[in-house]
């Protein structure tokens, strides 16, 4: 059912109930505006008409029937346009308009209506004192049950009838006017399809504003589809250069472990020293598939990470529990940690962990002095409303031709026997907390990894592009977070 019908189905139904509430109302207040006028000007009759009532019982109860009559003809003409009865209780003297003397009438201290054949009457009683005691009732027609009242209840029931189909018929033609935005809105988005289209309606302000409420919702609801559409094609975009990625990677170490196998394979009675040799490479070759491909997990992650994973993180504590594990795994390096009892950012926490367990790994491996010894030392300070995180090691350092590349997919030094991908994972979460990454010298020698990351929250960055756009290349500015010009 149309809404303008079931507005019209509505208002038909209720306003005719309306107007004979309203009806009842009227006629009620009126009726008892009429009483009040009747009943004052009864209570002055009975009050002028008593003492002539009085002397009238006096004199009937002293048998002077020539003064009765008298008195009788008195209070009949005092009387004038109300009715009169009194009685003693033997005798009854009537006059005027008033109900036939069978009616019952009640013995009220105040006004009351008493009907009988087919005419209503308001009754007044009061009682008469003095040497002979009676009663005496003044009558008056009810005014408020004539025939113009009738009249009026009728005229109401007819209008409450007629107000049925008019008022329906006119609440749906005042629905069905306020409804045509809604019907023009629901033809500019009946046959929209955003799968196969990006063209979305556009609407003009209505002036409704139920219409226009809906209007800015779809307007929502066809946004939040574009961009859960753009991050189902990110996703699929990873997934590919995940593939892509881990094909090409993959295949020298799987070709080199499969030449290994082979050997072992074809030549059972290796010598001992040549099959623990071959045996060595397996594991590393093996170890370097493990790590490349939890490496790019780690990356399509966090191409995929939503903001609703950020919140308050101590970066202190993160940078002493990423610090214990390197001690663990490298019990001979000398580790330090320079950072205050708290520091909180607001941050993705296993992608900072991640941040620093590879700036530790990198430190451990390229680090080691002339005495073949890692030592890392972990700096961590505010800077107004930054925190800036530094990593200084022993070894060799980064050469300045160099330091724009080593945050690119897959760049290994000549001696590296890593995936390549360690410092890439730091520019990607570098990038993702809207932060800055750098190398330089160490003031002691050896390479100074410095990241600087905003305490504050932000919006993540509207490329994320880590599997498929070598971080030296990508477009640099913070606000966009890829690194600027490299690292």
């Amino acid at each position: 059912m149309r809404l303008s019908t079931r507005i019209g189905l509505a208002v038909g139904c209720t306003v005719p109930l309306l107007v004979a509430a309203s009806g009842w109302l009227l006629l009620h207040l009126v009726a008892r505006d009429l009483h009040r006028v009747e009943d004052q000007h009864l209570r002055r009759r009975a009050a002028a008409l008593a003492p002539d009532a009085r002397a009238l019982l006096r004199a009937t109860a002293d048998d002077r029937a020539r003064a009765a009559d008298t008195r009788q003809r008195q209070l009949f003409s005092a009387a004038l346009d109300v009715g009169v009865r009194v009685s003693d209780g033997d005798a009854v003297f009537s006059g005027g308009p008033q109900p036939a003397a069978g009616v019952r009438l009640p013995a009220a201290d105040r006004p009351v209506t008493v009907r009988a054949g087919g005419h209503g009457w308001r009754v007044l009683s009061r009682p008469v004192g003095g040497t002979a005691s009676g009663t005496l009732w003044v009558f008056s027609p009810d005014t408020a049950d004539r025939a113009q009242l009738r009249a009026v209840r009728h005229r109401v029931a007819l209008t409450a009838l007629l107000a049925a189909p008019l008022s329906g018929l006119l609440a749906w033609g005042l629905a069905a006017g306020a409804a045509a935005p809604l019907r023009r809105l629901t033809r500019r988005t009946a046959g929209l399809d955003p799968r196969a289209t990006a063209a979305r309606p556009e609407h003009r302000r209505t002036g409704v504003t139920e219409v226009d409420e809906l209007a800015a919702t779809v307007r929502t609801v066809l946004a939040r589809y574009d961009e859960q559409a753009a991050r189902t094609a990110e996703a699929l975009d990873t997934a590919r250069s995940f593939s892509a990625a881990a094909a090409h990677e993959l295949r020298t170490p799987l070709m080199s472990m499969g030449a290994n196998l082979d050997i072992l394979a074809g030549h059972p009675d290796l010598p001992d020293p040549d099959r623990t040799e071959v045996l060595t490479d397996l594991r590393h070759e093996h170890a370097r598939l493990l790590g490349l491909l939890v490496t790019l997990r780690e990356l399509g992650r966090g191409d995929l990470v939503e903001a609703e994973a950020f919140g308050p993180v101590d970066l202190a504590e993160v940078a002493g529990a990423a610090l214990a594990e390197a001690a663990r795994r490298a019990p001979r390096a000398a580790l330090a940690l320079d950072a205050p009892a708290a520091l909180p950012v607001h941050g993705w926490e296993p992608g900072l962990r991640l941040l620093l367990d590879n700036l530790l790994a990198n430190a451990l491996a390229h680090g080691r002095g002339p005495d073949g010894r890692a030592r890392v030392r972990v700096t961590l300070a505010a800077a107004g409303d930054d925190v800036v995180l530094t990593v200084d090691d022993h070894g060799p350092g980064v050469p300045p031709e160099d330091r724009q590349s080593v945050f690119e997919r897959f760049r290994r030094g000549p001696h590296s026997a890593g995936s390549g991908l360690g410092l890439t994972l730091v520019a990607q979460q570098t990038a993702l907390h809207r932060g800055e990454a750098a190398v330089t010298d160490a003031p002691g020698g050896g390479a100074r990894f410095t990241v600087r990351l905003p305490r504050g929250g932000g919006e993540l960055p509207g490329r994320r592009d880590w599997l498929t756009v070598a971080a030296g290349t990508a477009t640099a500015d913070r606000s966009q977070g890829f690194p600027k010009e490299g690292p």
